[in-house]
């Protein structure tokens, strides 16, 4: 296959003719395509990410990436010819990437865009493919959580406190005094991790409460409420 020179492009169109040609008359070689692969990634909004290729199979002259599960024009983000090392690009490129001798991919400063799934075909002589197909999660950033609290005074033995944790973030974690909470028979979270009851409130209760919300690459900690109780 002949990959075409990255600043003609006016010669686009007529290569992605023979590219079309090509991709129908291509067999997958046995014993290569399955075990050639994209190492599946995670990365935080605004990092730079690399999507690695694994076992590429050998006499390589060229890789080919797309966003999207579909080798189609439309899907095309780069492409790089080895001997050449020329580099040409397509409708899914936004700019941000750029595809390396070795095959993987970078994506600087990902976006929620960037999430989905990637292939990347390695091309081979006489027309030969292989295809390996990768996985990108993007995680969003984490707002800081707000924590408010029904009643802040409050007796021993008479009163019940809720509080609540105000936020968009699936996986709540609760801490007193700096440290993780101690559930119990009067200490109570709802099933969606956000409110906490103390039913009925021992002196034992009286500190600093706290929310936090994370996920692999950032956390919040919510201001600390006080709880103070009389006895």
């Amino acid at each position: 296959m002949e990959f075409p020179a990255a600043s003609a492009h006016r010669r686009l169109v007529p290569w992605l003719g023979l590219l079309l040609a090509d991709f129908l008359l291509a067999f997958w070689i046995p014993g290569t395509t399955a075990q050639f692969g994209i190492v599946s990634t995670h990365a935080g909004v605004g990092e730079d990410v690399i999507l690695r290729t694994e076992n590429s199979p050998p006499d390589v002259i060229g890789f080919m990436w797309y966003r999207g599960v579909e080798t189609k024009y439309y899907n095309f983000i780069g492409s790089i010819e080895l001997s050449k090392s020329q580099y040409i690009t397509g409708p899914e490129y936004s700019g941000r990437e750029s595809v390396n001798t070795d095959g993987s991919l970078i994506i600087r400063k990902v976006t929620p865009r960037d999430l989905g799934v990637y292939v990347v075909e390695a091309v081979l002589p006489n027309s030969q493919r292989a295809m390996a197909y990768g996985r990108l999660i993007v995680y969003p950033p984490v707002s800081v959580p707000t924590l408010l609290a029904s009643n802040t005074t409050v007796t021993e033995n008479e009163d019940a406190v809720v509080m609540t944790c105000y936020t968009n973030e699936s996986y709540t974690k609760w801490l007193f005094n700096a440290e993780s909470l101690r559930f119990g028979e009067r200490i109570k979270l709802s099933v969606d991790y956000k409110t906490l009851t103390i039913d009925p409130v021992r002196r034992e209760d009286a500190g600093n409460y706290q929310c936090k919300v994370s996920h692999p690459f950032s956390s919040f900690v919510s201001a600390p409420v006080e709880l103070d109780v009389k006895y």
